[in-house]
């Protein structure tokens, strides 16, 4: 994916850091390599990065470019696959710092930034029982910038409910740096008066294309199936006023007219009640038969997977039983799926649907029966194999090899013809491996190919392969773009798809708007023939330990949007992207990479394993980072792991005297003295000690709870040890938080149920901070000891182990991993579950079985953390806090707090990066209550609620410790 490239224009290599007029420019050669990176197979390396900081700075940073003789391209979720979020200028940040959501209407409006991902503005949404009109398959990490320069669709928007449908104002900053509102009642007038130029090319663009029954005709034909190549010409023949034409001209304009700072959208209902079915045909021509009587069910989906796809689907073990049962028997030869969804708001209004589908599937011939199914469940593992086809496939891919994706839509009588002919093309061109899947009811396919782009006679074989596949879309009356916009590879085809008079009326929008040329050449329009067979990425490997781990990656960026340090350093993508530059960089550059890498990659990684739960092809760059952070650990620090493992008990009161002394010491004198030390020891071995560090906790307890048999075994963690539970945590609460172990035993006395301690518990641990720190033997040393005490106290794994952390719990999880042979067999037949998971199911029936009486809240703000992800308790712990709250908020925004044990001392910002998000939805959320707070803020796991504490101002303590005060 990196390595080698064809380079336009010259790269500097010098470093340097600058701040002003409301932006930040980097030139230093990691970041600019690391941005170099996006989903697409194209790879330019921008000579400067900017961040900007809002409107004024992205006005700013164009005046700086245009100064410099630089062209400009925005960057947002930098998902799009088509190479126009590529640059060889000045690459503009336009996510970090633009990512506001604000909630119009009670919903039925939303004013987005661009840097918003899809999911976080539908999360904001759907307390209101809303959604975005969009729904790209990659709503995970693809931004409101990127939906609307791309003119976004998805699986069930059709050609109704994308952007350019579903806009209704937007806050337009052109490259002259004129800023207009268009939704502002002086907007047509305010554009006439600060453009006049552009507001009259715009009137007579408008007027010249009405007024040619040619043109006229073919826009209405383009534009009346999905189309994203080219302008959006059609907004000349919807809107009659140039500010209007002008904000429908920007979306799908994919960064070449201007940049969009906010946009507004009407929303469409979030239909909750679903109804889904795969139907499996024994041919691609009874499938695209089944279309129009399908289609006349009112389907809001219907997804088409050919043969390949199929094959692809039965070797997913997550995947619903009814796709693997697929490879049995004959095995898949020429079966094609549909996979059709229902969607209504209410039962009742999905309940008409579900007999109108039962009543066309009962006439299909079908391979094997079909069932309608309302199971959330089994509609997940249908859906996940569809909306992972591209990346399960492309991580699958032969080494070397890049992942390319088409993406082109024909009038649905088409379909069987364009499919059929498709699958010739590939057969003529060498590539049989190839997977076509799509959007059926709108004619809209996909198709993925892994062409060797490094190889002069695959490059040819590939340009070949495009210029047949154009000659076959076009021939059939389609587009060769549907929803993936025409970025850089099929910008040499725009003229020929709409002719020379569009062709001409788009490059005047062109001129009218950037004159000069400064936005995003190449891209859209181009007068190169090859243009989309220059500056491509050709594949790397990463090389030795790395490689097995790494080289999958397809670099979607689905990892980004939930990676701490996404905003201060780099996220996962980043970081596998530099490793495998690293491995072919020339010798100059790859000095300067690998030691600015020991800090923006190594050392700021959580190492909390969240990018492997978006991650479509299952890397862990976490898992990565650990062993980057082993491999520098000389033998003596590895000896002296192992040793402190041996000893921890003992290390643990010396921690504990440590923080004590702390507390008795001005905290400047403390904070002083830990800047010295990490000045001089190293910012990753000294943490920065501050203000608001808590003292020693209570020792963990040794004796069970309850005289009767134990119901199950309780792991303390060695954290409530560590750090005091939080003062301030209880709202109107007779007593303080008793820290997370003991509010969890107190709440088992109180339900009867007993609990044993694992003998020498002071002296264990979960593992966690040897595997953070990259000490495996360590690590392996504490895991056999752990091993030792819960196969005695659990009497063989026939008691499950409860942890009160669940960093801790989710530790013990991993810990077979340390282990080998007999040792990792019996310890994964120990059962480990999360305090909270076992409150609810097994504390909370008890209590109120013994009519415990539970004080309760109004409202609670709850953080997740990583670990309750990995670990599938996040609605265990929204179960615990509404059993002592009437109103439970988890922020949108919420994500890791990147404290990740002591990397928020040891590195503090990261931290602080992590949380700014969260902590502004938190208040956000208070400005909103009468008394301008929560009445509780809770998590799972103590220095979590450190981190959330401080970024937000407001103790937070365990959900437990709530429910514990609550029952007193």
């Amino acid at each position: 994916m990196t390595g080698r490239r064809t380079t336009r224009g010259a790269a500097g290599t010098t470093d340097g850091t600058g701040g002003t007029d409301g932006f930040e420019l980097r030139t230093d050669l990691l970041t600019r390599v690391a941005h170099a990176h996006d989903a697409s197979h194209y790879l330019l390396r921008p000579e400067v990065v900017v961040r900007a900081h809002d409107v004024d700075g992205v006005v700013a940073a164009m005046r700086e470019a245009s100064r410099r003789g630089l062209p400009v391209t925005f960057r947002s979720g930098g998902t799009s696959l088509s190479g126009q979020a590529s640059g060889a200028g000045m690459l503009v940040d336009t996510r970090t710092r633009f990512t506001r959501v604000e909630v119009l209407d009670g919903g039925e409006r939303v004013r987005c930034q661009p840097g918003a991902t899809l999911r976080l503005v539908n999360g904001h949404l759907a307390r209101h029982g809303r959604r975005l009109g969009p729904d790209p398959a990659s709503e995970i990490a693809c931004t409101v910038g990127g939906v609307v320069a791309n003119n976004s669709s998805g699986m069930s928007s059709g050609t109704t409910r994308t952007a350019y449908r579903t806009v209704e104002a937007m806050t337009v900053v052109l490259p002259s740096g004129t800023v207009v509102d268009t939704g502002a009642p002086d907007a047509d007038p305010r554009l006439a008066a600060l453009e006049p130029d552009l507001h009259r090319g715009l009137a007579e663009l408008r007027d010249r294309v009405r007024g040619s029954a040619t043109m006229r005709a073919e826009v209405e034909r383009q534009f009346a199936m999905k189309n994203t190549m080219g302008y959006s010409v059609n907004a000349l023949l919807d809107h009659d006023g140039p500010v209007k034409i002008l904000e429908h001209l920007m979306i799908g304009s994919e960064g070449t007219l201007g940049w969009v700072a906010d946009v507004t959208f009407r929303t469409v209902p979030l239909l909750a009640r679903v109804a889904t079915t795969l139907l499996v045909f024994d041919s691609l021509e009874r499938a695209t038969d089944a279309l129009v009587p399908l289609g006349a069910s009112g389907p809001e989906a219907i997804e088409l997977m050919d043969a390949a796809s199929l094959r692809v689907a039965a070797a997913d073990p997550k995947a619903d039983p009814s796709m693997r049962s697929l490879a049995r028997g004959a095995g898949i030869t020429g079966q094609t799926a549909l996979l059709v969804e229902y969607r209504a708001a209410t039962d009742d209004a999905l309940a008409p649907l579900q007999d109108a589908a039962r009543a066309v599937v009962d006439g299909l011939a079908l391979e094997l029966p079909a069932t309608l199914t309302t199971d959330p469940a089994t509609r997940e593992r249908l859906w996940r194999v569809r909306k992972g086809l591209y990346t399960a496939v492309a991580g699958a891919r032969p080494a070397g090899a890049t992942a390319l994706l088409e993406d082109v839509v024909v009038p649905v009588p088409d379909l069987t013809g364009t499919v059929r002919d498709l699958g010739g093309l590939f057969a003529r061109h060498g590539y049989e491996d190839a997977v076509t899947f799509g959007h059926a009811k709108d004619g809209n396919l996909h198709f993925m190919i892994t062409p060797r782009l490094g190889d002069a006679a695959e490059l040819d074989r590939y340009a070949a392969f495009s210029d047949d596949l154009v000659d076959l879309i076009l021939d059939r009356g389609g587009s060769l773009k549907a929803e993936h916009g025409t970025g850089r590879i099929m910008a040499p085809f725009v003229r020929r798809q709409y002719g020379d008079d569009l062709y001409g009326v788009m490059r005047e929008i062109k001129s009218l708007c950037d004159p000069r040329g400064l936005l995003n050449p190449g891209v859209l329009l181009t007068d190169d023939p090859r243009e989309h067979l220059r500056d491509l990425k050709v594949e790397a490997s990463a090389g030795g330990e790395d490689a097995p781990l790494v080289d999958r990656c397809v670099e979607c960026g689905y990892c980004e949007p939930g990676c701490p340090s996404r905003t201060v350093t780099t996220t996962p993508r980043q970081r596998i992207a530099l490793l495998k530059e690293l491995a072919v960089a020339p010798e100059g550059e790859r000095e300067e990479l690998q030691q600015a890498y020991r800090y923006w990659g190594v050392q700021t990684c959580a190492a909390d394993s969240m990018c492997v739960e978006a991650c479509p092809v299952g890397i862990d760059t976490g898992i990565v980072m650990k062993g980057h952070r082993a491999r520098s650990n000389p033998a003596v620090v590895q000896k002296g792991g192992e040793a402190v493992a041996g000893a921890w008990g003992p290390v643990v009161n010396v921690l504990r005297g440590a923080l004590g002394v702390v507390q008795q010491v001005p905290t400047p004198v403390v904070r002083v003295a830990s800047e010295v030390a990490r000045g001089v020891v190293g910012t990753d071995v000294v943490p920065r000690v501050d203000d608001d560090l808590p003292g020693p906790g209570p020792r963990r307890q040794v004796d069970g709870v309850g005289a009767g048999e134990p119901r199950a075994v309780l792991f303390a963690s060695c954290m409530g040890e560590l750090f005091a539970p939080a003062p301030r945590g209880l709202p109107d609460v007779d007593g303080s938080a008793l820290g997370a172990a003991s509010a969890l035993r107190a709440l088992c006395e109180r339900a009867g149920i007993g609990l044993a301690v694992p003998e020498g518990i002071g002296g264990l641990c979960c593992g966690t901070p040897w595997a953070s720190k990259g000490l495996p033997d360590g690590a392996a040393r504490m895991a056999r000891r752990v091993l030792d005490a819960l196969w005695t106290a659990t009497r063989g794994g026939e008691l499950p182990v409860v942890c009160d952390a669940s960093s801790c719990t989710h530790g013990l999880v991993e810990t077979p991993h340390h282990l080998s042979g007999e040792d990792a067999e019996r310890f994964a037949r120990l059962r480990i579950v999360d305090a909270v998971t076992f409150v609810r199911t097994d504390v909370l029936p008890a209590l109120a079985d013994r009519g415990v009486a539970v004080e309760r809240q109004g409202s609670v703000v709850v953080h997740p953390t990583c670990a309750t992800v990995h670990l599938g308790a996040v609605d265990d712990l929204r179960a615990v806090a509404a059993a002592v709250a009437d109103d439970v908020v988890v922020p949108a925004a919420w994500g890791c707090c990147g404290f990740a044990g002591d990397r928020g001392m040891l590195h503090p910002e990261l931290t602080a990066a992590a949380t700014h998000a969260e902590a502004t939805d938190v208040a956000a959320g208070e400005r909103a209550l009468p008394g301008v707070r929560y009445d509780a803020y809770v998590s799972n796991n103590r220095t979590c609620e450190m981190g959330m504490a401080r970024a937000t101002g407001r103790d937070y303590v365990h959900v437990l410790e709530l429910l514990e005060a609550a029952t007193r």
